[in-house]
């Protein structure tokens, strides 16, 4: 059976309010009812009429995932999938991910459970599939209220729509330019709280969500401090952040996790929306193995040890990797840290054992584990049909739009799926970006550059409904390119496309390399054996097989993203002579209908056009 709603969060006249300051709607700090979770409960082992202690040690389930980005439904291709080692060593591909299953697994893992809290690393929506994305995620907030949530970082895509919109999924309220989208019916906002310690307003230096929150139950109480990554304004489009300051992450939740020990919160849980890459991209790895080149690598190692030891346990994202490892704190004490992947398609169980008389975690006894959300659709109907339901009802009003078919690929073209520096998606998103604004009319041009972390899934073969096997719907070229960010065509030196290429591999993309996806006719070779900018051959790239002029103008479409120096690319920011061309949803439709028949289906990039050397 599904569980029983938490009725009381649905008192709204204690509804959280986030002040308005400064012309944005978010600036100021939220004031908070606390989820029912978060309510003290009187504890029935201390009550007059029992005669039973209660032990010194309890056990409190922490549950966990992150990255969802409004993916109800199982995700498609290969990023529907998680890597799992088997006992001989070989990897399996296991289908995972659906908010159907995901509440399954969630409901089953609470049987038994006197303490349990459910929590989020951050990126639960914003670059989502249609579904979701054409009503605002809207969808997902509803979704994961029916899960019983209790607490959420913000993650960068919680920006992706600006502040004020982050407001209205906090705190409810039809949208202020489509309205409501089901009749006589206002969205409600999330019941859980959202958290954002380390982001604030540029002009009062205030919060702008709550910094943290404390769950309490039968006199357990643990703090948990949100934080998204302090790099946000640099993956994010500049109106997403606009009068937002993003602090340091170590430093925030130090000054936060100071202030909960003084208010006698000892127990404390950071949620960090930055991550990194285990050795490893199996779930089931063993991220604490002793193995030369074993262990997790990125950002989160850092932030991990700088955290301090008042800090009992991360829950971390962004990087959609799985892992559970121990990291030192500052003290040299091993410390958990887990990411449970993306889409749904994990959750991490952690037990936190919980002192009652110093009223901190026992670090020795903290366990985690991540498992599989395994797609059982006869379980779902047992314990999730309120998800079922919900999937229904926003598919039907979307149905319209979703349906339509607009072109035919010959079997699957992987993208978010891929995990090559060159991913055939992106040879073919590039390519219907080069060809729609080649025309003079359009801006002339003859390159074409699409950021890899803008592709959000593959292309599958396998109809998604009845639309036939190789039809590619417009739901499903939504869910490729979600954002609808408009098209830029722009002049820049070959000297500037030369930097633009070393920034790949460079400065704040040297420990994670962002691979830029080019069009054809641009070639080059990349040297992963080397370090830094020093990766680019300069003398191999080429247009057309000649090579490029450094002191030559060309004409390059990108997205407006791209084109504002996001993901790490500043030397973008010097174009000249812009022009604005259609939306990058609207270009890749185009080609598909232009390029594409039943008789004539589109095939698979060769994805040729870098040549890696590793």
């Amino acid at each position: 059976m599904s569980a029983n709603p938490r009725t009381t969060r649905k008192h709204r006249a204690a509804r959280r309010i986030l002040a308005s300051a400064a012309g944005l709607a978010t600036l100021g700090a939220l004031v908070a009812a606390m989820p029912a979770s978060g309510a003290e409960e009187g504890d029935l082992a201390g009550d007059a009429r029992h005669t039973y202690k209660p032990s010194r040690t309890v056990d409190v389930q922490l549950l966990s995932f992150n990255d969802l980005h409004g993916n109800l439904e199982p995700p498609a291709g290969s990023a529907g999938t998680v890597s799992e080692t088997q006992p001989d060593g070989t990897v399996k591909a296991i289908p995972a991910g659906g908010v159907e299953h995901l509440a399954t697994s969630l409901r089953k893992a609470r049987q038994g459970e006197r303490y349990s809290v459910t929590a989020a690393g951050g990126d639960m929506i914003g670059a989502s599939p249609l579904m979701s994305g054409l009503f605002h995620d809207e969808p997902t907030i509803e979704a994961l209220n029916k899960l019983d949530l209790d607490v959420s970082a913000v993650g960068n895509h919680e920006f992706d729509e600006g502040a004020t919109e982050l407001a209205r999924m906090q705190n409810g309220g039809c949208h202020p330019v489509e309205g409501c989208f089901e009749k006589d019916k206002e969205f409600e906002g999330a019941d859980f709280p959202y958290l954002a310690a380390n982001v604030t307003n540029e002009k009062t230096g205030r919060p702008i969500l709550k910094p943290y929150t404390v769950w309490k139950k039968n006199g357990v109480k643990i703090g948990f401090i949100g934080v998204t990554l302090e790099g946000t304004p640099n993956i994010v489009t500049e109106n997403g952040i606009k009068g937002l300051k993003f602090h340091d992450e170590i430093e925030t939740v130090n000054k936060y996790a100071r202030e909960l020990d003084r208010r006698g919160v000892k127990s404390i849980v950071a949620l960090i929306h930055e991550g990194g890459s285990p050795a490893s991209s199996s779930y089931n790895y063993d991220c604490d193995s002793p193995g030369a080149g074993d262990g997790i690598s990125g950002p989160i190692v850092d932030i991990a040890k700088g955290i301090t030891p008042k800090v009992d346990a991360l829950v971390t994202g962004h990087t959609h990797q799985a892992y559970v490892c121990t990291v030192p704190d500052p003290a040299g004490k091993p410390r958990m840290v887990t990411s449970a992947s993306s889409y749904g398609k994990l959750y991490t169980d952690t037990t936190l054992t919980y002192d009652r008389r110093t009223q901190d975690i026992v670090r020795t006894g903290v366990k985690s584990a991540n498992h599989i959300v395994v797609r059982d659709q006869e379980q779902a109907k047992i314990w999730a049909p309120d998800m079922t339901s919900l999937i229904g009802r926003w598919n039907a009003l979307a149905a319209p739009i979703a349906g339509k078919p607009q072109g035919f690929i010959s079997a699957d073209i992987n993208g978010r799926g891929s995990t090559a520096p060159e991913k055939p998606l992106g040879d073919l998103i590039a390519d219907a970006q080069l060809e729609g604004l080649a025309p003079a009319d359009k801006g002339g041009a003859q390159i074409a550059f699409m950021n890899p972390g803008g592709i959000r899934s593959d292309l599958v073969f396998k109809a998604s409904g009845s639309e036939g096997d190789g039809v590619v719907t417009y739901g499903e070229a939504f869910t490729v390119q979600p954002f609808t960010n408009m098209m830029n065509v722009v002049d820049l030196t070959g000297a500037q496309l030369i930097t633009a290429l070393q920034q790949q591999v460079s400065g704040a993309n040297e420990a994670s390399p962002k691979i830029l996806q080019v069009s054809k006719g641009f070639t080059y070779t990349l040297d992963m054996t080397k370090t830094g900018a020093a990766r680019v051959d300069v003398a191999s790239v080429k247009l057309n097989g000649v090579a490029l002029d450094p002191a030559k103008t060309y004409r390059v479409a990108m997205n407006e993203f791209l084109a504002g120096g996001g993901d790490g690319f500043p030397v973008f920011k010097e174009h000249k002579n812009k022009l604005v061309g259609a939306s990058d949803l609207d270009v890749f439709n185009a080609y598909l209908a232009q390029n594409s028949s039943a008789a004539g289906p589109i095939t698979p990039p060769a994805a040729d056009r870098i040549t890696v050397l590793k």
